[in-house]
């Protein structure tokens, strides 16, 4: 069967619709949201057609099928589920040029209607040779990778440049297609490309500037439109070659050239990651923003190796800190106060870990509170090392332990089935 696809615009033209049954009613459906002056002709009919029509947007003739309705249709669907109305129906439309979708018999038909997706502001139309099932299958697998952004779908590339923001409108609109002169902070999740969202990884793709960390899922970058600019911004520990102020300021630049910027951040943009500083910056520079929250490595890389930040019995609560907030003259005790029932995660740790470890002994946590450390969570080279507040710090210097790293500090830790078991029966025998 060789069809030759169209796209029709219906609005205001007079479509045809027999039948009021499931198939009608999705026909009728479909044609109101297009703008189609419908018709139906059934002398029954389900509750959503009664509505329509009380409703003044469809004209319902409760009757059967007479010769002569097919007149003054632009297109015709009959669907009334008796195959001998079907076809009297599609042999009047051949003899007055009218396209008609016969519901029954697709091999009658001279018009078929496809499985369609709509994604942001396009429509993909499947046809499967007369077999709906393939149709939608076909529907569901684009919509996927549509919605996945593993199918790119660009619009054209509106350079206008943007206007002052509504002070009183929403920050984003999820779903809705990056505009030209705005920003998106993508929270991108531990790095590894599978972890960030759908939402995030459309806005990459769709993306005329990308700014970008050190430890986001940087590979997603190779994937760019030729387009594209990249702006490395990544920091390396006591190492940041572009200060936090200059990327705020690239951030505004570039969206006040009308280009559709993302930040691409690792982990979650909220979370111990200035993403409200670069929000405040763009807002009062009258640039829109959307913030797109990212799975943070604080929980997700402990559950990596095992380790769950709460668990029923153990731990009730926990606290997110960085390395550099725990030591005496920052008041890191009083921040992370508890015992080892509520466990702490600490980020950017790695350089002040013996300091670290020092306040947080000093707690009633003690000397011999577990800890582990999770290196390149997710990575290619991710390791886990164990030990307790007292012995970390020579653990971490053994075995060269470097960033990007997770520590994590409490009895959770011992939930993991990485955890040694010389670990394991020095706490059983402590309690």
């Amino acid at each position: 069967m060789s069809i030759y696809p169209l796209g029709l615009r219906l609005e205001g033209k007079r479509v045809l619709v027999v039948g009021g049954g499931a198939v009608g009613t999705r026909r009728v459906k479909g044609l109101v949201a297009s703008g189609a002056d419908v018709v139906v002709v059934s002398p029954v009919a389900s509750a959503e057609i009664a509505d329509l029509a009380l409703a003044a947007a469809i004209t319902w003739h409760r009757r059967g099928f007479e010769p002569g309705d097919t007149a003054g249709a632009w297109l015709v669907h009959t669907a009334t589920g008796n195959a001998a109305v079907d076809a009297a129906v599609t042999t009047e439309c051949d003899a007055d040029r009218i396209f008609c979708v016969n519901a029954a018999v697709a091999e009658e038909s001279s018009a078929w209607v496809p499985a369609v997706t709509r994604h942001d502001g396009l429509t993909v139309a499947s046809f499967g040779g007369g077999d709906p099932r393939r149709s939608m299958a076909l529907r569901d697998a684009i919509a996927g990778l549509l919605e996945s952004g593993q199918l790119a779908a660009d619009r054209s590339r509106d350079q206008g440049l943007p206007t002052a923001i509504d002070a009183d409108a929403p920050l984003s609109v999820i779903g809705a297609a990056q505009e030209p002169g705005t920003v998106a902070l993508v929270g991108g999740g531990p790095g590894h490309i599978g972890l960030i969202t759908t939402r995030g990884l459309a806005l990459i793709k769709g993306a005329d500037v990308v700014v970008a960390d050190r430890l986001g899922p940087t590979d997603l970058l190779d994937e760019l439109a030729p387009h594209a600019l990249i702006i490395n911004v990544g920091k390396l520990p006591d190492h940041h070659p572009v200060p936090q102020d200059d990327i705020n300021r690239i951030l505004v630049e570039q969206a006040k050239a009308g280009k559709r910027v993302v930040r691409l951040k690792g982990g979650d943009p909220y979370v111990l990651g200035r993403g409200g500083e670069e929000l405040d910056f763009c807002l009062e520079h009258d640039v829109r923003v959307e913030v797109l929250p990212g799975i943070t490595s604080a929980i997700s890389v402990p559950a990596a190796a095992g380790i769950p930040v709460t668990h029923r019995g153990i731990a009730t609560g926990f606290t997110v800190i960085t390395g550099h907030t725990l030591d005496h003259q920052n008041g890191g005790i009083g921040a992370v106060s508890g015992g080892r029932d509520h466990t702490v995660v600490i980020l950017m740790g790695v350089t002040k870990l013996a300091e670290s470890a020092a306040v947080l002994a000093a707690t009633q946590r003690g000397t011999d509170c577990p800890v582990a450390i999770i290196e390149d969570g997710y990575g290619p080279n991710q390791r886990v090392s164990f030990g307790t507040l007292g012995t970390i710090a020579a653990v971490a210097a053994e075995r060269g332990v470097k960033s990007p790293a997770v520590i994590v500090v409490g009895d959770v830790v011992l939930r993991s089935h990485l955890a040694p078991a010389e670990l394991t029966a020095e706490i059983e025998l402590r309690n």
